[in-house]
C-alpha cells in the first residue's frame, strides 16, 4: 500500500537529508501530526541496531549480516512506529529507508537484489512511501560536510572512496527505475533552493 504521507529521504553521506526533513517539517502544520524518524533507528531497540551499524570498523560485518540487522531494526521501526503514525493520519517523515538497503548493501554490496526483495516482502508487505527524494550531491562534498567534528557514526563515511561514488550513481539508477515515486534535487544548490524545490514537489503530489 502507497501512503501519501509517507515521505522518505535518501542520499549520499552529508547530502542534507536531515536538514530537509527538519524544514520540511516547519512547513507542514499542526507539527503534532507530523513524525521525523530515521533508518536504521526510529525505535529504541533499532537505536541499538544502528550503533552496531554506523560506528565500528569498515568490515566489521559480512554483506548479509548486515543486511539481517538493518531489517531487523526495520521490523521494529515499521511496526512500532511508522505503521501506527500513519493510521493515525500523521505525516511520517523518514531519513533513509528501502532504497538505502538496495543501493548499500545490493547494488553496491555484495547481496542480491533478489534476496533482499525476498526480506523486504517478509519485512515489509507491500508498504510504500508516497514519495522519495533522492538529494544528489558530489561524493566529495558530502564526506567533507559529514565528517565534521563530534560525528561518531563514521563507519560508512571511512569507506573507500570508491564505493561513495558507486552509491552516487546508483541511487541515480534506482531513481530512473522509479521516476514516479523517487524525485531527483540537486542537492548542490542553496539550502533554502533545495527547500522551495521539495516544497513545490510535496504542494504537486500531495497538498
Amino acid at each position: 500500500m502507497i501512503y501519501k504521507k509517507f515521505i522518505t529521504f535518501e542520499g549520499g553521506e552529508g547530502s542534507g537529508k536531515s536538514t530537509q526533513i527538519k524544514l520540511l517539517a516547519k512547513k507542514l502544520i499542526p507539527s503534532s501530526q507530523i513524525c521525523l524518524t530515521r533508518e536504521p533507528g526510529g525505535t529504541k531497540s533499532a537505536e541499538q541496531i544502528r550503533r552496531l551499524l554506523v560506528t565500528g570498523k569498515v568490515d566489521k560485518w559480512s554483506s548479509l549480516s548486515e543486511l539481517l540487522l538493518l531489517f531487523a531494526a526495520r521490523k521494529d521501526h515499521v511496526d512500532k512506529l511508522i505503521l501506527p503514525a500513519l493510521s493515525n493520519n500523521k505525516w511520517v517523515l523518514c531519513d533513509r529507508f528501502i532504497d538505502s538497503t538496495y543501493v548499500y548493501q545490493g547494488m553496491c554490496g555484495k547481496t542480491s537484489m533478489e534476496t533482499i526483495k525476498k526480506i523486504e516482502n517478509l519485512v515489509l508487505g507491500n508498504l510504500k512511501p508516497g514519495i522519495t527524494f533522492l538529494l544528489d550531491i558530489e561524493p566529495k562534498i558530502g564526506l567533507s560536510r559529514s565528517k565534521r567534528p563530534g560525528n561518531k557514526e563514521l563507519r560508512y563515511e571511512n569507506m573507500d572512496f570508491k564505493f561513495h561514488k558507486k552509491v552516487n550513481s546508483s541511487y541515480l539508477k534506482l531513481a530512473r527505475y522509479n521516476k514516479k515515486r523517487i524525485h531527483v534535487i540537486d542537492a548542490n544548490k542553496s539550502k533554502s533552493e533545495i527547500e522551495n524545490d521539495i516544497w513545490n514537489m510535496i504542494k504537486k503530489k500531495t497538498l
